[in-house]
């Protein structure tokens, strides 16, 4: 629960300044807040794997709790069809492909450095 709460609490606080400064179209705090937990997920979990004798409640409090609430998947579907909705079909798209290929990526990238900083024994 308060893992939960403090990745809530990020989420909004990201989004928030990121607001601040764009505007635009496209759903940037949404994105790079999925983005960066999925980097960060990738970090995490590759610790959690690469060491067994790390307790499983701190998976479940950082990966479950924090990032569990710092990550936006329903709003992610729901602002991408928000900009269907209103039209935009090819920001849309291209939200979509993004935010999944980019996430994607930051996962793989994240369990990289972070095998690469604490390779399995």
């Amino acid at each position: 629960m308060l893992g939960g709460a403090l990745g809530a609490v990020s989420r909004f606080i990201i989004g928030t300044l990121v607001a601040k400064w764009y505007s635009g179209l496209f759903p940037l705090g949404t994105f790079l807040i999925n983005v960066t937990g999925s980097f960060l997920i990738g970090v995490l979990m590759m610790v959690f794997l690469n060491r067994p004798s790390i307790h499983a409640n701190w998976r479940l409090f950082l990966v479950t709790g924090i990032l569990g609430g710092y990550t936006t998947f329903s709003s992610f579907e729901w602002e991408t069809l928000s900009v269907l909705r209103g039209g935009a079909n090819t920001v849309a798209l291209f939200y979509l492909l993004l935010s999944v290929a980019v996430g994607l990526g930051g996962a793989w990238i994240g369990a990289m450095i972070s095998n690469y900083f604490w390779p399995r024994f």
